[in-house]
């Protein structure tokens, strides 16, 4: 069983054997070896410094795996400490870059600079991702040396139930998963209920660009176990699940991993810390339905039956998973748990706006050079997200928006670019937080489209339970299907306006009541654009290929006829040797005479 001295013995050793104290005894050679990076070829790098390592006899070095270290557009990523020196980040790494670090660096200790990249974090402050690229998430010790377990352990023996909750409560803390809801009163709610009751965790995440909580799960699983056992002893339960979609194979293992460990050590299971309070927790594998994030249709999936969102009243705090009163928090959520129990409330609070405390992880995707996480007290604007953070637009593009919370959230545009980033802000410009997805947009970008496929995502993932959603939302989607297809009608808009707002009135979960949020705010922004579909019969941004035509710069073609050869519709027609020309009539605008003509000479045009 653990104990408070062992706990510290723990660290204290870790830290040395493992090399993680600033006054280093050996080098450390750290991975990036979530998902991002085992993607871009991680596995045969690490591999092979494992190999190398053990051929030189290189006895003072220590490898180890860590999760996503953030800058997933950089990855394979190699870390190097050594004793006294600065950390030397190496990027892109392949196995024959990993042959020179390890033959000029370990063995001449000769940096090699074209290799290297500054991964700069100090606009940012990392709290659900502290650990993140840090420790080696499959080794319980690790997590220890970071003060791991010491917030469970001050929770049991120091503070009582209410005392937890009201620490919650005082730091601010809201939901990361997307509704913001205090957490704090969640708990309260919970603790007040009679009878058995249970801790659970939705790390189902699924809007489109967003891997806030997957990340977090690859590179540092104790954080989110530690806080389910605090949340289970502030409101008296002694069961928890985790449920997560079964596309996270990386996170599921680590899961598997830590879990066990967590009971090999006594921090999960009986009597912990010798208090008497028992807790456990059990994997639910989600099929990764959209819905099934909803706190209700998450439940009833771990109970075995089809995702679907029941109505409420009652909250899950008074009946939730088997009909009895149930807590749900997401894993960023969790993640900010044990740093806010060991370090207090007032610290917690002391970052970010006066309605959002803390921080929030966000997804940055899109149109953006720097893709990846990042985590900012909250109130950051939106612009220094972008620009700083971000890195800016590529090819040196303006920006045009930012969509924020996914298939349920909105489209926030340039001229709301000094927007501080915090739940109510959002909500006021019509998206809003949601788990954390950031995707960036360029002036190349149709927003009509982009609402088009937000909404299309949206009547996949419905579970077809109520009407509103099922038939609203399909019906919504031929209207952008028939506009982005040059078959706008002059009514069609105010059809759309009048079907999302039914559709939000009258949705039976928060799927349907959020899903015409990208239609309505890039109307509200955007207007204009949809107008122009319409109306004049063009697209603006040039993306909808119905308004498009390929055409053939007579001045430029060298009447090699390799346009035509690649044809699959056959629609260029043309002699050998002679100019050719594209019938329109015929041309499905699948671009690949464009990519096939070697002196650029097919250009895409406005129809006419």
């Amino acid at each position: 069983m653990l104990t408070l001295k062992k706990l510290d013995e723990i660290r204290e050793q870790t830290l040395a054997a493992a090399n993680l104290e600033n006054e280093r005894k050996g080098t450390r050679i750290v991975v990036g070896m979530a998902t991002c990076g085992l993607a871009a070829g991680a596995k045969p790098v690490y591999d092979l410094f494992q190999e190398e390592i053990i051929k030189r006899g290189l006895a003072r070095v220590t490898l180890a795996q860590t999760g996503c270290i953030g800058t997933c557009r950089l990855e394979p990523i190699v870390e190097v400490y050594q004793p006294g020196q600065e950390k030397v980040t190496y990027v892109k790494v392949t196995p024959e870059k990993a042959k020179r670090i390890i033959a000029s660096h370990l063995g001449n200790d000769e940096v090699i600079q074209e290799y290297t990249a500054a991964l700069d974090f100090e606009a940012q402050e990392r709290i659900a991702l502290r650990n993140c690229g840090i420790i080696n998430p499959e080794l319980l010790d690790e997590y220890i040396a970071m003060d791991g377990y010491k917030a469970l352990a001050k929770a049991l023996l120091q503070m009582s139930p209410k005392q937890v909750i009201d620490e919650i409560k005082k730091s601010g803390l809201r939901g990361r998963g997307g509704g913001g809801f205090p957490t704090g009163l969640k708990w309260e709610f919970a603790s007040k209920s009679e009878g058995e009751k249970y801790v659970c965790c939705n790390a189902d995440e699924g809007d489109p660009g967003a891997f806030m909580d997957r990340s977090v799960l690859e590179g540092d699983p104790h954080a989110v176990i530690e806080a389910m056992a605090i949340a289970g002893y502030a409101i008296g339960s002694n069961m928890g699940y985790i449920y997560i979609r079964a596309e996270y194979p990386v996170a599921v293992k680590r899961l598997e991993i830590a879990i066990n460990q967590a009971r090999q050590a006594g921090v999960l299971g009986k009597d912990i810390f010798g208090t008497g309070f028992d807790f456990d927790l059990e994997l639910r594998l989600g099929a990764g339905a959209f819905v099934c994030g909803e706190e209700t249709a998450l439940m009833i999936s771990i109970e075995g039956k089809r995702g679907e969102p029941r109505p409420r009243p009652p909250f899950p705090a008074v009946k939730g998973l088997w009909g009895k009163p149930t807590i749900l928090n997401n894993v960023e959520t969790y993640a900010n748990i044990p740093r806010i129990i060991l370090l207090g409330a007032d610290w917690f609070a002391g970052m970010g706006t006066n309605r959002s405390k803390g921080t929030k992880v966000f997804a940055l995707g899109g149109k953006i050079n720097n893709t990846g996480l990042i985590e900012i007290p909250m109130g950051t604007p939106l612009k220094d997200v972008i620009y700083k953070l971000g890195g800016g637009i590529p090819k040196g593009k303006k920006f045009k928006a930012a969509q924020t919370g996914g298939p349920s959230g909105g489209c926030i545009p340039a001229k709301h670019i000094e927007t501080p980033i915090e739940y109510d802000t959002l909500i006021e410009l019509g998206s809003m937080m949601g788990s954390g997805g950031l995707i960036v947009m360029d002036e190349d970008t149709c927003m009509v489209d982009v609402a088009r496929f937000f909404l299309e995502f949206t009547v996949e993932e419905s579970c077809g339970k109520c009407p509103p959603c099922r038939i609203g939302t399909k019906r919504m989607l031929d209207i952008l299907e028939r506009i982005c297809n040059n078959q706008g009608r002059e009514d069609d808009i105010e059809m759309l306006e009048k079907l999302a707002k039914t559709i939000k009135a009258a949705s039976l979960c928060g799927l349907g009541q959020t899903a015409p949020n990208p239609v309505l705010s890039t109307l509200r922004y955007f207007r204009d654009e949809y107008d122009a579909h319409i109306i004049d019969h063009r697209c603006p941004a040039g993306v909808c290929t119905a308004f498009l035509q390929y055409v053939i710069d007579e001045a430029k073609c060298r009447k090699c006829g390799l346009c035509a050869r690649s044809c699959p519709a056959r629609a260029i027609i043309g002699r050998p040797k002679q100019t050719h020309r594209i019938d329109t009539e015929l041309c499905v605008k699948c671009g690949l005479c464009m990519t096939k003509c070697p002196a650029k000479a097919i250009e895409k045009k406005q129809n006419q």
